[in-house]
């Protein structure tokens, strides 16, 4: 048996394995179908400071190779979480990651320390949102917004900070390293490529909301590059997601140096996904005379 275990932030994790936002729910939606002892944490769905309504019409859409959502951040709110989830959240015994959003700086801060609470491990920051007070330009594509809302969050919280960094940029490092200077604990990358599909019948698009955030094992060269490339340019931990289906996918995504990774659109398609990618990798370790899973972090010889 490979020893699966990490320490993530100061976090202790059975295995490098993160439910990743908006996937996995709460963590209690996936509870009754997968080995918990094989999950290493769960990133909830993004929470706001108060509840969001989300998109109206269709807001997921099947692709080759993976899937459009334009759910539009649905959410009940951080009160209503912390007094109807939290409780049971506590009860699955895996560290909890709260994930949250926001519309401006000052609603970004507030939803922090909103969330600082017992139960809470540390914040993932969903930077991909449009900031109203700067014509809806999202937070993550320019380096002085995504700085802004790093610092303002590390202000409020005493929790460690993952931000979630965009792919829909031209140079993701430049965003990493402002985000860094910033202050933030780690990095997690990468959310959704902006997509769309269209219905040739009607000549419209599926959607409702036109476009949405398109996930799955076809984004997976584009999200393996990206978390190389910032590995190497920052001295945070960095958490790797995009189209990992299997075990094999995970190990790939620790060699370029991510030292953890996120299970997404698996869950979807396989609600015990992420027990079965544990397996694969503790597997493919014992077959390749690995003993610890952190010593493949970074081993990409290129």
């Amino acid at each position: 048996m490979t020893n699966l275990s990490v320490n993530y932030l100061g976090i202790p994790m059975k295995t490098p394995l993160i439910g990743a936002s908006g996937t996995v729910g709460f963590g209690l939606e996936i509870a009754e179908y997968v080995d918990m002892n094989k999950v290493g944490a769960i990133s909830g769905k993004g929470l706001a400071p108060t509840p969001w309504k989300g998109n109206e019409g269709i807001r997921v859409a099947e692709t080759d190779s993976g899937m459009l959502n334009a759910i539009g951040l649905e959410n009940p709110g951080v009160p209503y979480f912390i007094e109807h989830y939290l409780p049971k959240v506590k009860k699955l015994g895996v560290p909890f990651i709260a994930n949250m959003v926001g519309k401006t700086t000052e609603e970004y801060a507030e939803c922090a320390k909103m969330l600082t609470v017992d139960g809470v491990d540390a914040l993932e920051v969903n930077i991909s949102c449009p900031n109203v007070k700067e014509g809806g330009v999202a937070f993550g594509t320019d380096p002085k917004q995504a700085a802004a809302v790093t610092r303002a969050i590390k202000d409020s919280t005493n929790l460690p900070v993952i931000v979630k960094l965009s792919p829909n940029v031209t140079d993701i490092v430049t965003i990493a390293k402002a985000v860094e200077d910033a202050g933030a604990d780690s990095l997690s990358l990468v959310n959704t490529l902006l997509g769309l599909a269209i219905d040739v019948r009607t000549r419209r698009p599926i959607l409702g909301n036109i476009t949405g955030g398109f996930a799955g094992p076809a984004i997976k060269p584009v999200a393996l590059r990206m978390v190389w490339q910032v590995a190497k340019a920052v001295n945070i931990p960095v958490s790797g997601l995009g189209g990992i289906m299997t075990g094999i996918d995970a190990i790939e995504f620790m060699m370029a140096g991510a030292d953890t990774v996120q299970i997404g659109t698996a869950n979807i398609i396989d609600p015990n996904a992420m027990e079965r990618i544990a397996d694969e990798m503790d597997e493919w370790c014992d077959k390749n005379g690995v003993k610890d899973i952190q010593e493949i972090v970074g081993t990409l010889k290129a």
